[in-house]
């Protein structure tokens, strides 16, 4: 007898995992406290009819008690006792496993093995510490976007479990797999900030692979690369790798980078000059300052240095005295006679 008890012990556990435990329960308790109240209510009872009896056994079970239906012999309420007990063993072990299953779900979140459900996002492929969180402060910076962080396997946990703009992925990142898992193909930007210029040539292959045409960004070393990733995808935006604010602006603001390099290139539309205010000036603000420029040299002012500092795009109410420096773009340097009116 003993070894027959181990044996079905043994096979309940093996066979009972899992959803299927508390559902085994719910049903042995069910048939078994019906059974019992047809045997001892009163014949003719309403409570014992198939179509009453699973309604008593529901509100029974649940401890909620209605009060509507209830056995009327002490045989009765002692199964009614039965029924109670049972149900609250059946919902410790269904809310057991409940929370066990959201555990087992988050925990699978936090290492980056879950696919993501996201579109018009920003991905974000490579992580280091310290830098990738000012990165994605940047990014998530008044509900902007949200970001899917991708990092290689020696990352372990989401580092940012906090922030809930940011959804981690783990694995290769040259990989097919992370592709799809962080979005990349319905992903609005993605942003590349890889080990090295090797690694984010690759890096960049896959990403056009699963996302032709996506909005790139990618960080380099060495700026003279930025040929071979163009192979990859013309319009992609390469980045100082030291430089990561330019990163965050170009995810942002795509174009970005190019108006900063066209800005600090000589192979542009135009180059920066200064100016010194002359005496005798007539524009005496600096929205004065910009219209003139604009319209007599076709120049843009960008900045103005007076007794305060710099000043970079000040308010068009901003005084201009004499002695003043205008910083500006123009095609060529205006001769300071022209300034001066003569």
């Amino acid at each position: 007898m003993p070894f027959l008890l181990r044996r079905f012990s043994r096979f309940f556990r093996r066979r009972l995992t899992g959803w299927r435990l508390p559902l085994a329960v719910a049903v042995f308790v069910y048939l078994s406290s019906w059974l019992a109240m047809t045997l001892v209510e009163p014949p003719g009872s309403d409570i014992v009819a198939p179509g009453t009896y699973w309604w008593y056994f529901l509100v029974t079970a649940a401890t909620v008690g209605y009060g509507d239906v209830f056995p009327e012999s002490l045989g009765g309420r002692i199964v009614g006792a039965y029924v109670i007990i049972g149900g609250i063993v059946t919902l410790t072990l269904l809310f057991t496993r409940l929370s066990d299953a959201l555990q087992s779900v988050r925990g699978r979140r936090l290492r980056g093995v879950v696919p993501l459900e996201l579109t018009d996002h920003v991905v974000l492929l490579g992580y280091w510490p310290g830098r990738t969180e000012r990165i994605v402060a940047e990014l998530t910076a008044e509900g902007r976007a949200e970001v899917a962080l991708c990092a290689w396997d020696d990352v372990a946990e989401n580092p940012m479990p906090d922030r809930p703009a940011v959804h981690f992925v783990r694995g290769d990142l040259t990989g097919e797999d992370v592709m799809q898992r962080a979005c990349v193909p319905a992903a609005r930007t993605v942003v590349i900030d890889a080990r090295d210029d090797n690694e984010t040539l690759a890096v960049a292959v896959a990403v056009d692979h699963a996302h032709p045409g996506v909005h790139l960004v990618a960080a380099l070393r060495d700026l003279g690369r930025r040929d071979t990733l163009r192979y990859v995808s013309p319009s992609v935006q390469a980045v100082q790798w030291h430089m990561p604010f330019l990163l965050t602006e170009e995810a942002t603001d795509p174009g970005i980078t190019q108006v900063y390099a066209d800005l600090m290139s000589s192979h542009g539309h135009g180059n920066t000059y200064s100016s010194t205010v002359p005496a005798g000036f007539p524009h005496r603000t600096f929205g004065d300052c910009q219209v003139w420029f604009g319209r007599t040299f076709g120049a843009t002012v960008l900045a103005v240095r007076g007794p305060d500092g710099l000043r970079v795009s000040p308010a068009w109410d901003t005084p201009v005295p004499e002695g003043a420096t205008l910083y500006y773009v123009a095609g060529q340097r205006i001769p300071a006679e022209q300034l001066a009116g003569r």
